[in-house]
């Protein structure tokens, strides 16, 4: 018999999802989206082609006591949607910040559950944050628009290494402070 482990982050609900933790029974559809290039190219840390055992790290990584990232999944099920539709994490920095990421599945870009899910997760701010950073890269204007659409302020240029581009992309860097 195998147990999952019950990670500490409470449950965030939209009107169309449930920001919940990440679980072992999510790799399936992880692999699916994650080896996507579309979805890939977006992101600074996931590699394509997706190795073996990457989906399988990333969550073990995930579930951990002492990890410095939460992630949680947007699940739509409870709404006719899919069980997971993306991913949307915080990680801890010091001073009571952290950094907002996120994708969707291709298949529901362009349908607002990217900007409802950074909505939910950002008036929760269950990591209890002075400042919450994010970054885009500048091919993907969308995800800038999530972005300003949900109060983050536009703080300047800069670059991040992609792994699945094997480059370093130009960014747009924007920040969310608290009152």
């Amino acid at each position: 018999m195998k147990f999952d482990t019950i990670v500490n982050q409470p449950v965030i609900e939209t009107e169309r999802l449930i920001l919940r933790p990440l679980r072992r029974s999510d790799t399936g559809l992880l692999e699916l989206y994650g080896s996507d290039e579309r979805v890939a190219r977006m992101t600074r840390s996931i590699p394509h082609p997706l190795p073996p055992g990457a989906i399988d790290a990333f969550i073990c990584r995930s579930l951990a006591d002492g990890r410095d990232e939460d992630v949680w999944v947007m699940d739509g099920s409870g709404k006719g949607l899919g069980e997971l539709l993306g991913l949307i994490a915080l990680e801890r920095m010091d001073r009571e910040q952290s950094e907002i990421g996120y994708w969707v599945a291709p298949a529901f870009w362009n349908t607002g559950l990217a900007s409802e899910a950074v909505r939910a997760l950002v008036e929760a701010n269950p990591q209890e944050n002075r400042t919450m950073f994010a970054s885009v890269f500048q091919d993907n204007p969308a995800s800038a628009r999530v972005l300003t659409n949900t109060g983050f302020q536009y703080l300047g240029d800069a670059e991040a290494y992609s792994v699945a581009r094997g480059a370093t992309v130009p960014t747009w860097t924007y920040l969310k402070r608290y009152a």
